[in-house]
């Protein structure tokens, strides 16, 4: 709940030229040697808007369910914030910092991940 709070909270702060709230579900799997070993399913409330003319930026949390085989399910709180840059034509680079409770809806111990990457449209 926490982490819902924060999240709004920050999102009615902001008030940029370009904005919008969106949902966001998102399913990662994982394969340890070829087999199944769990799925973790975020779904989120998100809000984004414009930094200028050629960046723009993100911020999106909420609960995530862990799914693992034989094991009771899990609940966790996960967010993520984010960045793009449009640096030439047709090519932008990005970069997120994701988080995610170790231990159910536990603060105290969160799990950080970080994404840099480019993308090139045809």
């Amino acid at each position: 709940m926490k982490l819902i709070a924060i999240t709004a909270a920050t999102v009615l702060a902001s008030t940029p030229a370009f904005a919008g709230v969106y949902a966001n579900v998102e399913s990662n799997s994982g394969f340890a040697d070829g087999d199944y070993s769990s799925t973790l399913i975020e779904s989120h409330l998100g809000y984004e808007g414009e930094l200028g003319n050629d960046s723009s930026w993100y911020i999106q949390g909420g609960p995530a369910f862990g799914l693992i085989p034989d094991e009771d399910n899990e609940n966790y709180a996960s967010g993520k914030v984010g960045v793009s840059w449009d640096i030439v034509e047709d090519t932008t680079v990005y970069g997120e910092v994701s988080a995610i409770t170790a231990d159910e809806w536990d603060f105290d111990t969160l799990g950080l991940g970080v994404k840099a990457g480019v993308t090139y449209r045809f």
